[in-house]
């Protein structure tokens, strides 16, 4: 009866008058180009540079540092799921600091933070770090979805 009456309400409700049409802007002239010249061909070839290849990067995962870290990821999440943040953060610590080039590790020591400052309604240095956690996770990897998030076949 209730949502009849609000629904009736809205529909016999005094309506705003339609508002005037924006003017059409006005379109700008068509700029000429001129035809480009042909460049001159390079007298000599230009010396090549020595290109060494770059030492590889101190941050680049193992495969024993993603499976430490997947390992830890498994823990956190065990822990994240019982509640226990406190437990959850610290495993996903290690996998951050296992592999910091992981989205997923990132993301989830994010969420960890998030949820230990929670209870806090400003903004505090847990969700302060959790911000800062989200926003690299997602540098990392936009694509990124947790497992809360997959569809289980």
């Amino acid at each position: 009866m209730l949502l009849a009456t609000v629904v009736l309400s809205a529909a016999l409700a005094p309506q705003a008058p339609p508002a005037e049409p924006l003017p059409p802007e006005p379109s700008l002239p068509e700029v000429a180009t001129p035809e480009a010249a042909p460049l001159p061909a390079p007298e000599e070839p230009a010396p090549a540079l020595a290109v060494e290849p770059a030492p590889a990067m101190a941050t680049e995962a193992t495969p024993a540092s993603v499976s430490a870290t997947q390992e830890h990821i498994d823990a956190g999440l065990k822990a994240f799921i019982r509640g226990r943040f406190s437990r959850a953060q610290g495993e996903f610590e290690k996998a951050y600091d296992a592999d910091p080039q992981s989205a997923a590790a990132a993301f989830y020591l994010g969420y960890a933070c998030y949820k230990i400052g929670e209870p806090s309604r400003r903004m505090d240095s847990d969700k302060q770090r959790a911000k800062e956690l989200f926003a690299k996770a997602y540098s990392l990897d936009p694509a990124f979805m947790p497992v809360w998030h997959t569809k289980k076949e």
